[in-house]
């Protein structure tokens, strides 16, 4: 199969679908690699690093689209992009539909096979394309947050750590799963006071035994949610319902009471949010305030260090990008946990979270 890759376009988005060891890897397997001309530039890969992998160098990502019949990418395709979708052609790539309806017309309409790294599960039940990302984005939350409160930045001048004699801010993290946990881990780690919200009691006894009292646990109720986020200095939504629009957690109500110049770092943004104020920002201009509360909404957040994040995604990507490019879409009939990740397939949405987000009908595909 011959495999492409285009360069991203989204605003300050510098990861790349494949890495050139991901490209050796294809090659290996008997694969052809085009590569759209300095798509590996936010990694620091030229050209030259690809064709020593294997892999052709495209003039344009319009050549990539016409000759491949799979499509490798990080973020969503672009409305210029998915113009140039077409039927049988094979699209594997981050999508987050259940916030994005013109996004999710536009692949219906164009044929395409869509495949969501988002959506892909394995054994356990987790999501081993989605985890890396969550890790970096809980990660640079938490760096985020800090850089929010400086005064320079519009904050309120708090230093996110404290130092001997002076209190450091409360963090509260709504969400125990990838994104809190690893938020949680940098703000303990700076010596902040942290809370972690979340329903599943079986998560809190996990994440107690993981921190050791370092970090405290609470049930996340009404009364809990309120109670936190009106104390905390900096909140981080960590929320997701896999496929789904994500759950709106703080309303403008429960925010206009929170502390001033306090910063919500909503992770959850590429699948709505989790505050009712969040809409999406860019690493361009990330934030803005709304009833005196600091809100940060990048959608890409990974993006800004993309070495780190490019190379974390291909080794999450790496066997199922493979496995479709040997066997095509036999590759959904003999692995479910792949076959969770299509999203559009036929000229319909194949994901039941996604179409119910979306109020469109839903097209079950046959085991």
């Amino acid at each position: 199969m011959l495999i492409g890759v285009p360069k991203e376009i989204k605003t300050h988005e510098y990861r790349v679908g494949l890495t050139p060891s991901a490209v050796r890897e294809y090659v290996r397997h008997g694969h052809q690699v085009l590569v759209e001309t300095g798509a590996g530039a936010g990694i620091g890969a030229a050209d030259a690093v690809y064709e020593a992998a294997g892999a052709s160098i495209a003039r344009d990502a319009a050549e990539v689209f016409a000759r491949a019949g799979m499509i490798v990418k990080v973020k969503e395709p672009q409305p210029q992009e998915w113009v140039q979708l077409r039927p049988g052609q094979i699209l594997f790539t981050y999508l987050h539909l259940a916030a994005d309806r013109a996004q999710t017309e536009g692949l219906v309409a164009s044929g395409c096979t869509a495949i969501a790294y988002e959506t892909v599960t394995d054994a356990r039940g987790g999501l081993p394309l989605l985890a890396p990302m969550s890790e970096v984005a809980g990660r640079l939350a938490i760096e985020a947050a800090a850089f929010s409160l400086r005064k320079p930045a519009g904050g309120r001048g708090l230093l996110l750590g404290g130092v001997p004699g002076v209190p450091a801010a409360r963090v509260v993290v709504i969400g125990g799963g990838v994104v809190g946990t690893h938020a949680a881990r940098m703000a303990a780690g700076l010596g902040c006071e942290v809370t972690i919200l979340d329903r599943s009691l079986p998560r809190l006894r996990e994440l107690d035994d993981l921190f050791a009292g370092r970090v405290r646990t609470r049930f996340s109720t009404a009364d809990a949610l309120d109670e936190e986020v009106l104390a905390a200095d900096v909140v981080v939504g960590a929320v997701l319902v896999p496929g789904a629009s994500a759950p709106k957690l703080v309303d403008r109500a429960m925010l206009s009471r929170m502390k001033r110049l306090a910063v919500v770092v909503d992770v959850a943004i590429d699948q709505g949010g989790c505050f009712e104020t969040s809409h999406p920002t860019t690493h361009d201009a990330p934030t803005y305030e709304v009833d005196g509360v600091i809100h940060y909404c990048v959608a890409n957040m990974p993006g800004a260090v993309p070495l780190t994040s490019s190379h974390a995604l291909n080794h999450a990507t790496l066997p199922f990008g493979l496995a479709l490019a040997d066997k095509g879409l036999e590759a959904l009939a003999q692995d479910p946990h792949l076959r969770r990740g299509l999203n559009v397939h036929n000229r319909a949405v194949t994901n039941r979270a996604v179409a119910e987000s979306l109020g469109m009908p839903f097209a079950e595909l046959a085991a």
